[in-house]
């Protein structure tokens, strides 16, 4: 698996140029490698070269791979949309949840989330560009949302996350994310304290960093075609 090492050692330096080019700490930048329909082999070789993030868009194929995975230390993201029904089984095995966009699922998560796990570390989803065939609450719901969230003792609300609108050019794809980083803001304002901005991806990492992502998600760019 050199090729997955190699990307990833390239990977993590243009993630920490970008920071340095946006005048923010590389270390604050943190890679989540998207590891869906990725062969367990490839997320051992990630995690022999030093990743420890992973993030999953299947219920049940990220259980397996936590199962295939387990006293390796990996944190796993679940990243793709929850059903309700998939609630239980999450809250049991996962240690992020980026993609909240109900009070219900949230609640939910809350109420079966072992004690012993401590709280779940969760992003609430912002649908940025109104677009129908993404998940995710609008801009104008996110305060409710949020401070709902915020008061559940099972779960530690971190930040927002969005997946916005395929843009060309930098400072076109800057402009959602800016309008994520402003609603942060705001929440903080409110005294909603969040301190996770999950944006950007292989195409838009760059512009993402710019306007404050906490976190990246990269799949392809590392692992390769999906199988």
């Amino acid at each position: 698996m050199i090729g997955v090492t190699e990307n990833l050692a390239l990977i993590k330096d243009l993630l920490a140029l970008s920071a340095s080019e946006a005048e923010r700490e590389p270390a604050a930048v943190k890679l989540l490698a998207v590891s869906k329909k990725q062969p367990l082999s490839k997320i051992l070789a990630a995690h022999d070269a030093g990743q420890r993030d992973f993030g999953e868009n299947f219920v049940q194929e990220g259980l397996e791979k936590i199962a295939a995975t387990k006293g390796k230390n990996l944190i796993w993201h679940f990243i793709g949309h929850l059903q309700n029904n998939k609630t239980r089984v999450v809250a049991e095995n996962f240690d992020w949840v980026h993609t909240i966009d109900s009070a219900k699922t949230a609640r939910r998560l809350s109420e079966q989330r072992p004690a012993e796990l401590g709280p779940l570390n969760i992003c609430v989803q912002v649908n940025v560009d109104d677009e129908d065939s993404k998940s995710g609450i609008s801009p104008d719901a996110l305060p409710d949302l949020a401070a709902a969230v915020a008061e559940l003792r099972n779960l530690a609300l971190r930040g927002l996350m969005c997946l916005p609108a395929a843009r060309v050019g930098f400072e076109a794809q800057r402009q959602a994310f800016a309008e994520l980083g402003k609603m942060a803001e705001s929440l903080r304002d409110d005294g909603i304290d969040t301190d996770t901005l999950s944006m950007g991806m292989s195409g838009d990492y760059k512009a993402a960093i710019f306007e404050g992502a906490t976190i990246v998600r990269i799949g392809t760019a590392l692992f390769g075609e999906r199988l």
